[in-house]
């Protein structure tokens, strides 16, 4: 942990929460920018082409369509020697049709910014100018990664680790906005803190036939529904009760006539865990139960079963020194800093903190009025305050791990 003796100096920090504070109309514009132009996972090229735009003026070094797909890598180097220190912003929407009403909501047809992307590419694209502009009062250099596809696995930080962005790189951080939590809030925990991620589909195999004669058909959707049931017994009989896993079959096609009886049924859904020893422990069982249904049932069954993203862990290192850092930032929008929560959801950063130390955060966004709707909801929202707060979180963060080397 660093000593209070190494932060940056608090003149330094405040001229950075100056001009983010300058710029925060400029921020929100081009957030409500973003938001009324969303593109999904890998296809982001408008927006990648916006951000790369966005440094075209400034002395730094950019590339653009870096990995496979449309990010954007953008160095900053102060010209004396340190540390290299990644900041990461990802920016890719989602396939939902937006219903909140919003002055810009988005002009595109089924697909919206619905897990609040836009804003992180807001406040990293004014940070990253920030940073630059007092590029003179810090040392090291500060690679901003502008990262694509988060949503959709393999997702994009695999083809940007593979493309070398990590090269040279001290440690990397991340945040994340977060509508449940309330504005003020941020959260910043050592260890696993976000969820690896299973996949799985399956299509169940039976005979079809009339519903008055069931005893000359095999009924598909007998055995789905018995599947259902027993596989959730993985999670409460075979994993460790401490151990926060689950288990969700968020598809059962099974829909047919009344009086048919269908031949096959389709089902798929997704496993969450905070250990990866548990992600093994679950896929041997579900295998090992699909292998059953077969038997029991006289079905065949299609399985297709991916592992994707990995735990996310937090740098307990870097975790303390950004903790410390947050203590003594003097960041008035910073009420409550909150040092044990974890996440259920699955970020693809996980790849970024496996290379190299990192830590992922989250910036409390939920509305004043108290009423938040889910991530990935189409009525979702955030609070555009929080934004700001965002961009001082970071770049407090960044100047401190800078001065410490």
């Amino acid at each position: 942990m660093i000593e209070n003796n190494v932060f940056a100096s608090q003149t330094l920090k405040d001229k950075l929460y100056a001009k983010i504070e300058a710029k925060t109309d400029r921020m929100i514009a081009i957030r409500r920018q973003l938001h009324e132009h969303p593109e999904l996972s890998f296809k982001e090229k408008a927006t990648g082409d916006f951000i790369a735009k966005f440094y075209q003026d400034k002395d730094v070094k950019v590339q653009a369509n870096f990995g496979d797909g449309y990010g954007v890598v953008v160095t900053i180097d102060s010209g004396k020697p340190g540390k290299t220190l990644a900041l990461r912003a990802d920016f890719d929407g989602l396939p939902v049709q937006e219903e909140t009403g919003l002055p810009f909501a988005s002009q595109n047809t089924g697909v919206m910014h619905a897990c609040g992307h836009d804003g992180h590419t807001a406040y990293m694209l004014i940070l990253a100018e920030s940073l630059y502009e007092l590029k003179d009062d810090w040392a090291g250099k500060i690679k901003i990664v502008h990262q694509p596809a988060e949503e959709t696995p393999p997702g994009g930080a695999l083809g940007m680790i593979e493309a070398g962005v990590l090269d040279g790189v001290d440690a990397i951080i991340g945040v994340h906005g977060w509508a449940p939590v309330p504005y003020g809030t941020v959260q910043c925990t050592a260890g696993p803190v976000m969820t690896g991620r299973s996949s799985f589909k399956m299509t169940i195999h039976g005979k079809g036939g009339h519903g008055s004669a069931p005893h000359l058909a095999n009924d598909a959707n007998v055995a789905a529904s018995y599947f259902v049931t027993i596989a959730q017994t993985i999670i409460s009989r075979r994993t460790d009760p401490f151990d926060m896993c689950t288990l969700t079959f968020g598809n059962f096609d099974g829909k047919g006539s009344f009086n048919v009886i269908k031949d096959a049924v389709f089902l798929e859904g997704d496993v969450r865990f905070m250990r990866d020893e548990a992600r093994e422990i679950i896929e041997t069982n579900f295998k090992r139960m699909v292998k059953g249904l077969e038997l029991m049932f006289d079905v065949k069954v299609d399985l297709f079963y991916d592992s994707d993203y990995p735990v996310l862990n937090n740098d307990a290192e870097l975790a303390a020194t950004i903790q410390n850092s947050l203590r003594h930032s003097h960041i008035q929008e910073l009420t409550n800093l909150d040092m044990v929560t974890r996440n259920t959801a699955s970020e693809d950063f996980a790849y970024f903190a496996q290379k190299i130390p990192g830590v992922y955060m989250f910036v409390g966004e939920m509305p004043d009025d108290g009423i938040f709707y889910p991530h990935h909801s189409p009525k979702f929202v955030i609070n555009e305050k929080a934004l700001p707060l965002a961009a001082k979180t970071v770049g407090v963060a960044a100047l401190d791990f800078l001065a410490t080397h």
